[in-house]
C-alpha cells in the first residue's frame, strides 16, 4: 500500500539531522548554570591574561589584582597561598583595596584550623574546580577569626580555587572575599579561567631578580650546571626523580641530588618555585 504525503513526510523529517544545541549552552561550574561572558567580559579577560605577563614585581601584582582584575571579578581581599615543602604548610600575602590590613588575614589563613582545611579538601574533592561558600552566621565555620574577619568587613561569600601539582597535591590557593551581590556565576568561570595566570604572575614576585642595570647573563649562564638544568627542565615538565632517572640513565637519588642543588643555588624552597625562577633567569626557555 502506497503511503500518503503526510506519512513520507514524516518519515524524511526522522531522517534529517536533529538539530545540535547552540554552543552558547550555559556551562556548568559547581553545579549551576552560568551563561558564556558577553563580548565587553572576553575583552577585559583578555586585557587581564595579557597584563598578568607584565607582572615581575609585587607593586605589579596589587596594581593588576586590585586595579584590572577587580573589573572582573570584585572582592574585598585576595589571599594568596602559595604550599611550602610541607603538607597544608603556605605562605601567605593579601591584597587589599580597602583601609584595613591585608597581613592580618595573611596570619589568620595560617592561622585557620577549620575552614581552609574545608575549603581545600572541598575544592580537591569537587575536581580541582572552584569552590563558592556563604559567611553567614548559620555556617558551621562562624566561629572561625578568619570567618568573622570576613563578615566584619562585609564579605559573605567566598570563592577559593587553586592549582596542582603533578601529584595532585595543592600547589597554590586563592580566596576571593566577596559581596554575595558582586558574585555570580559568570564571576566564579572568571575565577576559573584566572588563576593560572594569577598562579604564574605572584611565583614572579617571590623572586629575587637582580637589580635594574645589573649584569644578566644570557640563558642564566653560570648558575647551573648543564645537567642541573636538563633535569630541571624535566621538573618543568612535570616528571618523577624516578622518571627523570630513567630518561638520563642515572639513579633516582642522583636526580634528588640534583635538585636539591638546584632548589639551594636557585634559593628557593619547592620545584614550582625553581621553575618559576628558572624561568625569570631565562635558564629554562621552553
Amino acid at each position: 500500500m502506497q503511503a500518503s504525503a503526510h506519512e513520507q513526510h514524516e518519515h524524511i523529517a526522522q531522517r534529517r539531522p536533529q538539530p545540535q544545541p547552540p554552543v552558547s549552552q550555559p556551562a556548568q561550574v559547581n553545579g549551576v548554570s552560568e551563561t558564556l561572558l558577553d563580548p565587553l567580559e572576553l575583552e577585559s579577560l583578555k586585557l587581564i591574561m595579557d597584563a598578568s605577563l607584565r607582572v615581575h614585581a609585587p607593586h605589579h601584582f596589587f596594581t593588576w589584582t586590585q586595579g584590572l582584575l577587580q573589573n572582573l571579578v570584585k572582592h574585598e581581599v585576595l589571599i594568596c597561598a602559595l604550599r611550602n615543602a610541607e603538607p597544608m604548610s603556605f605562605h601567605v600575602e593579601s591584597f587589599s583595596t580597602s583601609p584595613l590590613e591585608p597581613a592580618l588575614f595573611s596570619d589568620l589563613f595560617r592561622q585557620d584550623a577549620s575552614m581552609v582545611p574545608h575549603l581545600v579538601k572541598t575544592w580537591e574533592e569537587n575536581s580541582y574546580r572552584p569552590v563558592v561558600c556563604e559567611t553567614g552566621n548559620a555556617s558551621p565555620f562562624a566561629q572561625s577569626a578568619l570567618w568573622r574577619e570576613f563578615n566584619r568587613i562585609g564579605a559573605d561569600t567566598v570563592v577559593a580555587h587553586g592549582t596542582y601539582d603533578a601529584f595532585g597535591k595543592p600547589a597554590s590557593f586563592f580566596v576571593f572575599a566577596c559581596q554575595s551581590q558582586t558574585l555570580g556565576p559568570r564571576q566564579v568561570y572568571c575565577v576559573e579561567l584566572i588563576v593560572p595566570f594569577l598562579q604564574q604572575a605572584w611565583v614572579r614576585t617571590q623572586i629575587d631578580r637582580p637589580a635594574e642595570g645589573a649584569a644578566v647573563h644570557p640563558a642564566g649562564a653560570g648558575v647551573l650546571t648543564s645537567r642541573e638544568r636538563e633535569v630541571l627542565k624535566w621538573v618543568h615538565l612535570g616528571k618523577s626523580n624516578i622518571e627523570i632517572g630513567t630518561i638520563l640513565e642515572i639513579s633516582p637519588l642522583t636526580v634528588k641530588n640534583h635538585v636539591q642543588k638546584i632548589l639551594r643555588k636557585l634559593n628557593v624552597q619547592n620545584r614550582t618555585q625553581a621553575v618559576g625562577k628558572a624561568m625569570a633567569l631565562r635558564i629554562l626557555t621552553i
